[in-house]
Formats: C-alpha cells, structure tokens, sequence
C-alpha cells in the first residue's frame, strides 16, 4: 500500500491535498504532519479538528527546542536579511526535517506540501527533502490550482474547510517572528493598520534589559537564567510590550518577485542587537570586518532554507571560533519602538580605558609624541598622488582659428 507524508497545517490548501493525493497520484494512505516551532495553540486545535474530519492520521512533533538552538545560531552570526531577522526562513528547514523523520518512520514511498509555485517555502522544503529516496509532490504547484478552484473543489468534496476567505491577512507565526502580508498589504503604499500588530504594542514607555551571553549564547535576562524557548517567548511578551520588533519591508524572494511583508520579532530585535554591542567590545578589527561577509553568505543561505548545506557548517566553524569570547553582559534601552545598546561588559573586552584616557600620559611604554611618525606616514601615498595630479598639465590641442582641430 503506497503511503504519503503531507505537511498539514488544516488550512485549505493543505485541507484539499488529502483527497488530490489519493485521487491524482494514486497514493493509498496519506499521512498528515503538524510541526510545532511555536505557532499559537488553536491552529493545532483547528488543524486536529481537520484531521478528524478527513479521516486523516496527524502527528504533531514538538521541534521548538531545535528551532531556538537554530534561532541562537542566527544570533551568533547576527543573520539578518534586507533589515530583518530572519523567521519563517529559519523555521522551514527544522519543519521539513521533522516532517521528513515522521514519512522515514512510517515507511512512506512520498512526501508532499501545499506550497504554491510562487513562493519561497516550496524551495525550503524541498531543499531538505530532496536529499532523501521518497518522491517529492506539489500538488497545488504541480496542478495549477487557484485559490477560486480550490474552494469550489472543497465545497463538492464537502470538505471541512471554512468559507475559503482564510481571513484578511495571511499570517505565519513561529517563536522567532510573526509575519503578516497579502490582502492590502501588498500595495506598496497601504499603511498598515494597528490590528494586524499581536506581539508588538504601541510604542511608548521605557525600560532597560540586561542580556547575559555565555560563547554568544543569551543565557539570562536581568540576571534570570533562562533556556532557550522561554527566553525568547519572555522578551517577545516583555519587549513587544513597548512596541520593539516592527519590521515594514519590499521583499525580494528567490524567484525574483518582490513582495511587501510585515514583521513582529522583539526577542529577535533585543538578542541581535545586544550581541552585536557586545562583539563590538570583545572581537578586534580584523575579527568584526571579516565576520561581515560571513554574516551576509550565511543570512543569503538561510533565507534560502539552506542551514544545513556543506557551506554553512565552513562559516559556523568560523563563527563558534569567534564567540569563544563573546561573553558577558550587553544592556539595551528599549523605548518609542527603539531598541539602542547602553552599556556593556565583559572580562574579554579588547579595550584599556587607561590607554584610551585623554588623561594619561604613558601607558604600556606608548607616549603620544609616539604617534607624530604615524601621522607624517598617514595619508602619504594620497598626497603624493594628489601633487602628481597637480604637476602633470594637459598639452592644449592646437587650433587654425577656424574652430577645426587640426
């Protein structure tokens, strides 16, 4: 009996890939898959009751503490993309390895999603499970379907879907990020009203936070050691509460269309820029130029869905060597919707405030007279180039006075 593992969120595309997958691919049994990286309690509720109702077998894999490890990653690294960190990107990789787990363990021949052909997801997923023996289904994208057909096709199959309005935004959440867009959003010029915000209130009001990082890991908030999940799920509550992680952002995606998306992120917004204040204090030059153009391949790769290719394991490798010192404290000031470091500490910091004093004299054997030969070789070469400029004239072309060259 031919079995099939499909990534099941109970919504209508997913909802109509039960019937399509047995119908249009032959499969005998199909196997639906829930996986949790955070996403609220009713859309499990509703997506059991869907299940019920087809008849179908759901299971639901908690992978929120993989998904934090992930997300720590990303702080290390400082990943963002186009101005964002990144969420729903980093989330699509951990979902499709524990989707892919479950179709292993049930001796699945296929594994299936509900991703259209225009979006990021269906190559996020497939990146994954491509490296695998089953065979890869995109019905809706394999299909041509519309949303219009779907629901006409929902409604003959008498299928447990609501009215096919899905509401009036699209929404995906995770512990990470929140991300809203279609409907109105996707003019440009829309401004987006206060309702589609749930983790992120007006901004107003102030407060500091004090993160504690162990080798580039946020340990505590406020001397409160914390795992992973619940830190994050505190600062998204504790920061979101003075409007801190809005992100309004055009989009570019990998198939070259650029969308309009909506962000909520607050722990992701308080963690990355804590962290980079703090690195800012214990990397040298050398170290924080480098770890740039890492920062940008590895951010590329991620929104890619392509955390867990050869590449990203090489700039991980130079990342963790990084952070060895990245600990300590860094303390961020969140108000009116801002998020700016006010202090930071830290017993690797590369710094001497007696060196750095304009009230020492002599410190370590460097005096400041020391600096007059590095000032008279400073700017050496661009001088001389600028008087090779100046003594070098240009012959004037000779004329007949006719106004011809000659």
């Amino acid at each position: 009996m031919a079995s099939v593992a499909l990534a099941f969120s109970g919504g209508l595309d997913t909802t109509v890939c039960v019937p399509l997958l047995k119908e249009e691919y032959g499969y005998d049994e199909v196997i639906g898959v829930n996986v949790d990286v955070g996403q609220p309690t009713e859309e499990f509720d509703e997506a059991e009751e869907t299940a019920d109702a087809l008849g179908l077998d759901l299971h639901v894999v908690d992978a929120k503490a993989e998904f934090a490890d992930l997300c720590f990653d990303a702080v290390k690294t400082n990943a963002t993309y186009q101005g964002y960190p990144l969420g729903t990107a980093l989330a699509r990789p951990v979902i499709a390895e524990a989707i892919l787990g479950v179709a292993e363990d049930e001796g699945c021949d296929a594994i299936a999603h509900g991703c259209t052909g225009k979006g990021n997801d269906q190559l996020r997923f497939e990146a994954v499970w491509r490296g695998s023996d089953l065979e890869v289904i995109a019905p809706v994208r394999e299909l041509g379907l519309t949303r219009e057909w779907e629901i006409d096709y929902a409604a003959e199959k008498d299928l447990p879907v609501e009215a096919g309005d899905g509401g009036v935004w699209s929404i995906d959440e995770n512990i990470w990020s929140r991300a809203v867009e279609g409907g109105k959003l996707e003019d440009p010029n829309y401004e987006p009203p206060e309702d589609i915000y749930q983790w992120t209130a007006e901004p107003e009001g102030e407060t500091t936070i004090e993160v504690a990082f162990e080798e580039g890991v946020p340990v505590a908030i406020d001397g409160e050691a914390m795992d992973p999940v619940p830190l994050i799920q505190y600062l998204n509550e504790y920061a979101g509460g003075y409007g801190i992680g809005r992100t309004d952002v055009m989009e570019d995606r990998m198939l070259g269309l650029k969308v309009r998306e909506n962000y909520e992120h607050p722990a992701a917004t308080v963690l990355l820029t804590a962290h980079q204040a703090l690195e800012d204090l214990v990397l040298t030059k050398n170290e924080r130029s480098f770890k740039k153009g890492i920062e940008q391949e590895w951010s590329e790769k991620a929104y890619q869905g392509l955390v867990f290719a050869p590449v990203v394991d090489a700039l991980d490798a130079f990342v963790d060597e990084t952070q060895d010192v990245v600990t300590g404290t860094a303390t961020v000031k969140v108000s009116g919707g801002n998020c700016r470091v006010v202090a930071r500490d830290s017993e690797y910091a590369v710094y001497s405030e007696e060196m750095a004093s304009f009230n020492t004299e002599d410190v370590a054997g460097i005096a400041q007279e020391d600096a007059t030969g590095v000032a008279k070789y400073h700017g050496l070469q661009e001088r001389l180039a600028n008087d090779v400029k100046k003594a070098v004239s240009k012959p004037e072309l000779a004329t007949d006075g006719s106004g011809d060259d000659q």
